[in-house]
């Protein structure tokens, strides 16, 4: 159990969502220390970068930048309480010790629940896990599924079918799409795309998303690591990363 209180921040849009949120904080002193507020997800970042709280608890529908959106980006995402007046968001990840889901209108009993999660908690996912769960957030709301991705070629659009690619990966400022005809860089961030994609995909690294359905095999390596070695034409190799462990762990079933 943390013995501190964990240093907390508020996003709503809403001032008397914020207010309420407040008040009700205030009857659990040795577990939340309100740093601050923010009214919009652009405000909400820029606190969470300068403040870095324990815990952030964020409205989902936001104008101009929703929860989703404000995490995307973020390099390291705090402990997630998630605030909303919308029940269809309602999912059994939320029901993690990590990351929490309160339906609006806020209650005392139900934040209670919150607390006692709290005080079992023991180690925040990774940014990555959470980006894990917020992608099943996001492939539930959506209604239609993502079957191809859109890249510019000259001055044309061209649509690459989603089975077809092989993986993702980033480099600086650029995402590459690979294919076994071709490849093509793209507008969209790995953050974007990881949210988006079906479950066929899988972010092994912070700079890259794979095709499950087009891996060759899966090799151990040292220090949590795997190497994937991909069923193209290039038999392409890609190291994972360490935070990737335990999503690719529940990947292969190990």
């Amino acid at each position: 159990m943390k013995n501190q209180a964990y240093t907390t921040l508020i996003i709503d849009d809403e001032p008397p969502a914020r207010a309420r949120l407040q008040k009700l904080l205030e009857h659990f002193p040795e577990t939340f220390r309100v740093l601050d507020e923010a009214k919009n997800g652009i405000e909400a970042v820029e606190k969470i970068n300068q403040l870095q709280p324990d815990v952030i608890f964020l409205d989902i529908e936001m104008p101009g930048l929703n929860g989703f959106e404000l995490l995307e980006r973020l390099d390291k995402i705090p402990i997630v309480i998630f605030c909303t007046a919308f029940d269809q968001y309602s999912l059994k990840a939320f029901e993690t010790n990590s990351i929490d889901y309160l339906l609006k209108p806020l209650r005392l009993e139900r934040l209670q629940q919150t607390v006692e999660k709290l005080s079992r908690f023991k180690n925040n996912l990774s940014s990555a896990t959470i980006r894990s769960v917020l992608k099943e957030f996001y492939s539930q709301k959506e209604e239609k599924k993502m079957t191809s991705i859109t890249v510019k070629k000259g001055d044309k659009l061209i649509f690459i079918k989603l089975d077809e690619v092989t993986h993702f990966e980033a480099d600086e400022k650029y995402v590459t799409v690979y294919t076994n005809k071709e490849n093509h860089l793209i507008e969209q961030s790995l953050s974007q795309l990881e949210l988006k994609l079906p479950q066929e995909f899988i972010r092994v690294h912070r700079a890259v998303i794979l095709n499950k359905n087009l891996v060759l095999d899966v090799q151990k390596y040292f220090n949590s690591r795997f190497v994937i070695t991909l069923n193209n034409n290039r038999k392409t190799r890609i190291t994972s990363g360490r935070s990737y462990n335990l999503q690719i762990k529940n990947w292969m079933g190990i």
